[in-house]
This record gives structure tokens, sequence and C-alpha cells, in this order.
């Protein structure tokens, strides 16, 4: 199935959809695929911010957007690995039964999933700015982000691996 229709598929159930994932085999490469593009989006996302700030500023927006891609292409993706490593160990050390792959899926497959809100959340901050709107997105892209990303490590954390 596309990735597409898996996304639109998680926002009914999380845990199903990584379970799914995980049985069509451990490959590496995929988890690693939906990283970077989950990570390539957020970028995506952040565009219309950056060209706000610096109009605003009169910075300059190569700049900008060279320092956010450094972060979401260089170092997010890093930070992610660990973040994965220790929701494995905190997942373990609660009793639950995963490999460390199904920890990276499930929080990559999050980050990749919830990016149609997170381009949301670009658009509202470089098209309305701060305040409350952009306030309210955000939160529910990270109301989602943790709903799927947590709904999964659950769905494979009951053995169903």
């Amino acid at each position: 199935m596309a990735a597409t229709r898996d996304i639109v598929a998680t926002y009914g159930g999380p845990a199903k959809v990584v379970r799914k994932l995980l049985g069509q085999g451990a490959h590496e490469p995929r988890a690693l695929m939906f990283l970077m593009l989950g990570c390539l989006l957020v970028f995506i996302a952040q565009m219309p911010r950056l060209a706000r700030e610096a109009h605003l500023t009169e910075s300059d927006l190569s700049m900008m957007m060279g320092g956010a891609l450094m972060g979401w292409i260089f170092i997010a993706p890093l930070a992610l690995y660990t973040i994965a490593l220790l929701s494995h160990f905190i997942a373990r050390a609660l009793g639950r039964r995963q490999s460390a792959y199904a920890a990276r899926l499930a929080l990559f497959w999050a980050l990749l999933a919830s990016t149609p809100l997170m381009l949301l959340w670009g658009l509202t901050a470089g098209f309305v700015g701060p305040g409350i709107q952009l306030d309210i997105v955000g939160a529910l892209w990270f109301g989602i982000f943790m709903w799927f990303w947590l709904g999964g490590l659950w769905g494979v954390g009951r053995g169903a691996e």
C-alpha cells in the first residue's frame, strides 16, 4: 500500500498501521526513509515561517534556511534515533516486549504521519504569524504526533510483531 494511504489510515489507528509495517519485515532502510522523508517535510514546513521572519527582521533568508536544513536533515535524525533508543529502554523496563527496530519504526512513522499537520503549522506561522492560531495548530500537531508515537509503541509492545 502507498505511504499516503498508510498515513491516512494512521489517523484511524496508529497501532494497526505500525503492526502492518512491522509485518512487512524489519528493513532498516525503510525506517531510515520514513525518518528522512519526515525530516525533509518538517524542513519544508519551516520555509514560510523563515520567510516571514527574514522579511520582518531584514535577515538573510539563505542563512536561516541553511540553519534549518542543517538542523532537520543532519542533527534531528541523530536526536530521533537517540529518542527511539531511550523509548525502547523505557518500554522494556515497563515490561513491554518489542525490538529496538519496532521502537524506531513507531517514532519515525509518527513523525512522517503527522507531517500534514506540521505543514499546516508552517503555513499558519508564515501567513498568520505568532498568536493563538499558531498555538492551536502546534498543540494539535504535538497531540497527534504523541498519539501516533505512543499508539504505535503500544501496538508493537503487545508482542504482535
